[in-house]
């Protein structure tokens, strides 16, 4: 095939635009001549495979051409068979108008200047020179420094702060596991460079046993603007309350209200467990106000080791009467009194 696009911006041959901009981002960045002054030829030559590589495979009708075609067939020395949109005639044949783009404009379009390390050097055309020079003249220092560490290395342009937002999620939700679609609106800048709006149906993948406070990332889905990475959005896990169980960590907790007579001389208790079994417990101990009945692997799943549960633990609210007559004083005494 020649030159290798994909393998040059080093993503896969199903690389989505969004994926396209975050390679050549990194790459251009790396490679762009005025960062590598010791290294300038190379460097160019780099930068301009990258640019071509990225002028091509973010054009839908570029990219059509070159997959099917590969190198050779988008710059015309193998012409494709066959008329269509884009092909015109020439001498007989049929070929496709391959103009590549000035990697220079290319750079500017993604990044929104032209540099940020100062000038374009042996790269640079009149329109990037006076660029630098009006920045420079106009604020009294060049405002790119920001991008430049101590070293005199420089960094990739600066992300916006991340966008949280909260996800409640029933005790249901968080035992079994469940897929939430959340669905965003969001900016983005299409391939001419104009901005425009888009919706997004997100899945966001609940797994079991997670707990309140857990995160969940979508790197760059906030809206795209020039010069700035578009920020993270984050999910953040939030538990709603449950009417018959409380969480501790990975166990659950039951109250239960008995009387005094059922404290002393024992008590069923009846459960539905979250995931719709019956639970029936018999309880023959008795029960004081501390008490705590405990029930093995019948809690929330270990996040880490699904296969795995806590405790569901009970425990007791008494109801005291409020009086006793004397009769029934006289045969509390009998009953409880020393044999």
């Amino acid at each position: 095939m020649g030159i290798d696009y994909y393998k040059i911006l080093q993503v896969d041959r199903n690389a989505k635009d969004d994926e396209l901009k975050k390679a050549y981002r990194k790459l251009a960045m790396k490679w762009h001549p005025d960062k590598n002054p010791t290294n300038k030829k190379d460097a160019e030559s780099k930068f301009k495979q990258i640019s071509e590589a990225y002028d091509v495979l973010s054009d839908p009708q570029k990219r059509a051409v070159y997959d099917q075609y590969g190198e050779e067939g988008l710059k015309g020395q193998m012409p494709p068979q066959g008329g269509g949109g884009g092909f015109g005639h020439d001498g007989g044949s049929t070929t496709f108008r391959f103009n590549p783009r000035n990697a220079d404009d290319i750079f500017s379009e993604i990044f929104g200047f032209s540099s940020p390390f100062g000038g374009m050097g042996d790269m640079g055309s009149s329109r990037a020179s006076t660029s630098s020079g009006f920045h420079r003249s106009m604020f009294g220092d060049d405002i790119f420094s920001s991008f430049r560490s101590a070293g005199g290395e420089s960094s990739i342009p600066r992300k916006a702060a991340p966008i949280e937002r909260t996800l409640p999620c029933s005790l249901e939700d968080l035992y079994k596991g469940v897929t939430k679609k959340m669905k965003i609106s969001r900016d983005v800048i299409d391939s001419s460079g104009r901005p425009t709006t888009v919706e997004e149906i997100l899945a966001i993948d609940i797994k079991q046993g997670w707990k309140k406070g857990t995160k969940i990332t979508f790197p760059e889905k906030g809206n795209e603007q020039r010069g700035v990475i578009p920020s993270d959005l984050i999910f953040i896990i939030d538990e709603k309350p449950h009417s018959i169980f409380k969480r501790d960590g990975n166990d659950l907790i039951n109250t239960q209200k008995i009387s005094l007579v059922e404290a002393l001389t024992g008590c069923t208790v009846q459960l539905t467990t979250i995931d719709g079994r019956n639970l029936t417990i018999n309880i023959t101990s008795i029960i004081s106000p501390t008490y705590e009945e405990v029930i093995k692997g019948e809690g929330m799943p270990f996040p880490k080791e699904p296969s795995k549960r806590g405790n569901l633990k009970i425990k007791f609210i008494i109801k005291f009467p409020n009086k006793l007559t004397p009769e029934q004083k006289t045969g509390i005494k009998r009953l409880m009194s020393p044999s």
